[in-house]
C-alpha cells in the first residue's frame, strides 16, 4: 500500500474521493481476475467469485459516489488514482488458472484486511473530525466484509479446496 497524499490535509471531499478510487481500483482488479481466469458457470469456481467481488466493490464505490454527490455536487476530484496504489486491490500477480475456490476466497479476504489496515493506520494522522468519522466507518465496513467472506468460506464444500491441474503449456495470466 502506498499513497502520495498528506492525510493530515485531507478534506471530507478528498477522503470520499479517495475511498471511491480505492473501491474502483479493487473493482477493476477483480474484474480483470475474473476475465483472465475465466468462469465455468458454476458457483464453485474462482472466476465467478472474482466477478462477484468486482460487483461488490462497484456497488460500494457507487454508494460512496452517491454520498459524495449529495454532499458536494459535481465538484471535480482533486485526488487521483495515481495518488493511491494497491490499498484494497488484491496483488495483481496473485490469481492463477487452476487455483482453488478457497484460494480465491483467501485472496479476497487478504484484500479486505489490507483495506482495513489502510483505514486503521491512516486514522492517527487525520485531524479533520469528519474525515476521522468517515475513515472509522469505512474501516468498520471492511471488518464486515472480512466476516462476510469468512462466513461464506465456512460454507464451502470440501471440493472447493481442490486445485484444477494446469496445462504446462499455459502462459502466465497476470
Amino acid at each position: 500500500m502506498s499513497t502520495s497524499l498528506d492525510l493530515t490535509q485531507l478534506s471530507l471531499m478528498d477522503a470520499l474521493d479517495m475511498a471511491i478510487l480505492i473501491e474502483e481500483e479493487a473493482h477493476q482488479r477483480y474484474k480483470s481476475f475474473a476475465s483472465q481466469i475465466g468462469r465455468t458457470g458454476g458457483d464453485n469456481d474462482p472466476g465467478t467469485f472474482f466477478a462477484k467481488m468486482a460487483d461488490n466493490e462497484a456497488k460500494h464505490g457507487n454508494e460512496l459516489l452517491e454520498r459524495r454527490i449529495a454532499m458536494f455536487g459535481k465538484v471535480p476530484m482533486k485526488v487521483q488514482l495515481t495518488d493511491l496504489f494497491d490499498v484494497e486491490a488484491p496483488d495483481a500477480a496473485a490469481p492463477r488458472r487452476g487455483m482453488s475456490l478457497v484460494q480465491a476466497f483467501e485472496l479476497g479476504l487478504s484484500a479486505e484486511r489490507k483495506a482495513y489496515d489502510f483505514y486503521d493506520k491512516a486514522l492517527p494522522g487525520i485531524t479533520d473530525p469528519e474525515v476521522i468519522k468517515l475513515f472509522t466507518e469505512l474501516r468498520d465496513e471492511e471488518t464486515e466484509h472480512v466476516e462476510m467472506i469468512q462466513e461464506a468460506m465456512a460454507k464451502l464444500p470440501e471440493i472447493a479446496r481442490v486445485e484444477t491441474p494446469n496445462d504446462p503449456d499455459d502462459a502466465p495470466y497476470l
